[in-house]
């Protein structure tokens, strides 16, 4: 939580100035504990903001980590890398099989889009740096926060091990598409085949008649994955078993919800935290495949998939 580019601030959630001194932003919190309480008719997800930011910012030490970290002040931000696109470490266990680069075509948007922003001609020293993320326009912030999303989903499902296959960033045109139309993630699992989203909107959602709703969802992000589901399903010759959309932990109040199912394919929804345990028993409902299958669909996908 506010990790994101897209989060609001601790200081934005207590509802106070970064300059804020102690006394304000104490009292900030408990008016904002009393606003935001379930049982005084507050939004849960909201209350659980709160108490999260109190926890960032609500002792000296915990403040001055944060304010450098994130480039409030007069701190330096240099420290902190969180935003960076950075190597994994060493490992020397088993991992997925994997094919394309997570985050990677959201990334090199961000890169053009953020220099574009500053101006032509105008050299951007570090273009992850906080305090010109924060001043940078929602769909910039978005791009990066999106980016980041499918980064972490990746790293989860590697770290399921040789039985997986995933590929990142395929490329799904649809008609009456955008052009740069794909699917996040396909993981070809002993559960089944799935197609994966990865979000972050930013804030908390909440879900009605199967798709994402809130004042952070833009548009019907579940009916246009169900949409490259199928543009994948045509070209490839493949049934998926189901179809997964990842969210941030923080942005749901239970780890997984059932959406329903789409023309006979379950949808569901799931916190990060959870996937590693619902890829390994399978979405619910979801087509499991076995034996021979699991070479027959990893030849066609092999063979069908294009990435962006």
């Amino acid at each position: 939580m506010f990790d994101s580019p897209l989060s609001a601030s601790a200081y934005d959630v207590l509802g106070v100035d970064p300059a804020a001194d102690e006394e304000t932003l104490r009292k900030a919190y408990r008016l904002r504990l009393r606003q935001t309480h379930p049982d005084t008719g507050g939004d849960a997800a909201v209350f659980i903001q709160v108490q999260r930011a109190w926890e960032l910012v609500g002792t000296a030490e915990a403040r001055t980590a944060y304010d450098r970290g994130h480039g409030f002040g007069d701190a330096p931000a240099a420290e902190w890398s969180g935003w960076r696109s950075t190597p994994r470490p060493a490992d020397t266990r088993p991992r997925a099989k994997s094919f394309g680069q997570p985050g990677g075509w959201r990334r090199e948007r961000y890169l053009d889009l953020i220099r574009e922003w500053v101006g032509r001609g105008v050299a951007v020293e570090d273009p992850y740096d906080p305090v010109l993320v924060r001043r940078a326009p929602r769909e910039l912030r978005r791009m990066l926060a999106d980016a980041l999303a499918e980064e972490a989903t990746a790293r989860v499902v590697a770290d399921l091990g040789i039985g997986y296959t995933v590929w990142h960033d395929v490329a799904a045109p649809v008609r009456g598409g955008t052009g740069d139309d794909k699917l996040d993630h396909i993981v070809l699992s002993p559960s089944g085949l799935y197609a994966v989203l990865s979000e972050d909107f930013g804030g908390p959602v909440t879900v009605r008649r199967g798709e994402l709703t809130g004042d952070v969802v833009p548009g019907t992000p579940v009916a246009d994955l169900l949409a490259r589901v199928r543009s994948i399903s045509r070209s490839a010759g493949v049934r998926f078993g189901g179809v997964i959309v990842v969210l941030p932990d923080e942005d749901l109040l239970q780890p997984v919800t059932d959406l329903g199912r789409t023309r006979g394919i379950p949808v569901v929804l799931v916190a990060r935290g959870a996937l590693s345990n619902l890829l390994r028993q399978g979405v619910p409902g979801a087509r499991s495949i076995g034996g021979n299958e699991i070479f027959d669909v990893r030849t066609r996908l092999q063979q069908a998939v294009r990435f962006v």
